[in-house]
């Protein structure tokens, strides 16, 4: 039997556990914890952002933000200490004293990665927690706006909102995902067709270095700059905030969420959105989204089949998008009853999955423990997929019973900029952007194991019709399967396996400002950045 290598990585877990409840040092974390008193802020005490294990609420300091209860199991490594930042000095101070004291440390801003690199390690570590330190300032004239990496694109939405009802911002449907890891991971939206990815509308930075120093644009330079916008900024230092391109909107746009049946031919629509969806004009933005459903009221009955929705946003009004529609893609037969105007900011609300009339308030709410359990996955397809291949994947889906796609189209501003223009490399070329999503409750590591394969079933059924040489793979969309570094040291050998999908030709750009900017390889993770190889 072939272990994922999310399995052997618990299985390393608990064996390091085992090692660690016999080696590990308090005297580490006490020292650690004495060394960060010299960073503390008169306004802003730093023991008050403090928790160790024998604090009573460290635990929910700790699952706050964690999304996926697939990290909360008794075998997840669990951090010696966690900072809740409060102030930018308590970051140069937790950067400083974990490297002066043998610690790692993982930072976390929203809790999104996928795989939960963001808060547990395999070594002893500390976390780092940003989400304090999420003030957003926006500044119409120059039509631009400060974001503190511990904010949610919620929050931004609202906060931009606020000020105007004719910017937004290119960015996550998921609120509560933290500006700090989506941005620097190349984070993408519904308007990515009209103004690009989140990294092509960053101005400026502010990010702490191994050092511990606090750096801008210009003083860190245009190599690393370029780095944190698309190659993950946790590899390269510790991102404070983003200075950001705000994005003009009308006044009024539309959305749709349709869902269409196998019996009413969803899968000629969906064969025919491959050709069109990336030709549409940029103003239009259809995902499309393949599901797993009972096929009756009676859930007892254990049939299933698959339903897709189309999912719209279109900057603009309903006339204007029937008229579109009815000339380039009728096959979706979209009426004006299923089309719904509203503000920008509402259609976030909207996007999210909330009813039509939600308040706009539900942009500041934050998750306050994981739910659900959670694999993603995530794909590049290049070539339409024929439709008798769609049949069959419909087919593979309904035999496991669970999961989705979701298929985001491409082109328009998306083709434009170059691959190296930014470390993000899936541009021109590209039809659309697949992320496999399963979800489950139920607890237990037969069942997650279970549901794992079920992912990877598909994932493999997919081989023949996604990019090749590499296999394309979205790094927002963490999957360690692609390659891991189970001994936590990511050995740039190790790092081939995964780096070039993720970022393509730009890994070894990538490799080298790491090198420069981190030599020594303090911020790392299973699947960092590594550095080059020291011959002797």
């Amino acid at each position: 039997m072939k272990l994922s290598s999310s399995t052997l990585l618990l299985i390393f877990s608990v064996l390091v556990l085992l090692v660690t409840c016999a080696t590990s040092s308090p005297r580490n974390v006490d020292d650690f914890i004495q060394c960060l008193s010299n960073y503390s802020q008169p306004s802003n005490p730093i023991f008050d952002a403090i928790y160790t294990p024998e604090n009573s609420s460290f635990q929910s300091v700790l699952l706050s933000y964690i999304r996926n209860k697939r990290f909360t199991t008794q075998f997840t490594p669990k951090p010696l200490a966690i900072v809740t930042a409060l102030h930018e000095s308590h970051v140069q101070g937790t950067v400083i004293c974990a490297k002066n004291h043998g610690l790692e440390i993982r930072i976390r801003s929203g809790g999104h990665d996928y795989e939960g690199l963001s808060y547990t390690s395999y070594l002893n570590f500390v976390i780092l927690d940003l989400f304090n330190l999420r003030s957003i300032n926006i500044n119409l004239a120059d039509e631009t706006a400060w974001v503190q990496a511990g904010a949610t694109v919620g929050e931004l939405y609202y906060r931009i909102a606020e000020k105007s009802k004719e910017h937004g911002f290119s960015a996550a449907a998921c609120l509560s995902v933290g500006t700090g890891g989506h941005f620097s991971g190349g984070g993408y939206g519904n308007m990515m067709r009209k103004y690009g990815l989140t990294v092509d509308n960053i101005i400026d930075a502010q990010i702490v270095n191994v050092d511990g120093i606090i750096l801008d644009r210009k003083s860190m330079g245009e190599d690393l700059f370029w780095a944190i916008r698309g190659g993950g900024g946790g590899s390269f230092g510790v991102i404070l905030s983003w200075k950001i391109k705000l994005l003009r909107v009308p006044p009024i746009v539309t959305v749709f969420h349709v869902n269409r049946t196998l019996e009413q031919g969803a899968t000629d629509i969906a064969y025919q959105w491959q050709h069109v969806g990336h030709k549409l004009p940029e103003d239009l933005f259809i995902r499309v989204m393949p599901q797993v459903f009972n096929a009756s009221q009676d859930s007892q009955d254990g049939k299933k089949t698959v339903v897709i929705a189309f999912i719209g946003l279109f900057l603009g009004q309903t006339q204007g998008l029937l008229s579109l529609l009815n000339e380039s893609f009728p096959q979706l037969g979209l009426q004006q009853n299923e089309c719904n105007e509203m503000s920008w900011v509402e259609s976030t609300v909207f996007w999210a999955d909330h009813p039509i009339g939600t308040s706009i308030n539900v942009l500041l709410e934050r998750p306050k423990q994981p739910v659900i359990y959670y694999k993603g996955r995530s794909d590049y397809v290049k070539e339409v997929i024929p439709k008798e291949v769609l049949e069959s994947i419909w087919k593979l889906m309904i035999k496991g019973g669970l999961g989705w796609m979701q298929w985001n189209p491409y082109g328009g501003r998306m083709q434009e900029i170059s691959e190296s223009e930014t470390p993000f490399p899936h541009r021109a070329g590209n039809l659309f952007l697949i992320q496999y999503g399963f979800l489950w409750m139920e607890d237990g590591v037969n069942i997650t194991e279970h549901n794992i394969d079920l992912s990877q079933a598909l994932h493999d059924a997919m081989t023949p019709y996604v990019s090749k040489s590499p296999r394309e793979a979205f790094f927002c969309y963490r999957d360690l399967d692609i390659g891991a570094a189970t001994d936590n040291f990511t050995a740039f050998q190790k790092a081939q396996e995964y780096g070039p999908s993720y970022f393509k030709g730009n890994f070894e750009r990538l490799v080298r400002v790491k090198t420069t900017v981190d030599p020594n390889n303090f911020f790392r993770n299973e699947q960092s950045i590594p550095t080059l190889p020291k011959y002797k």
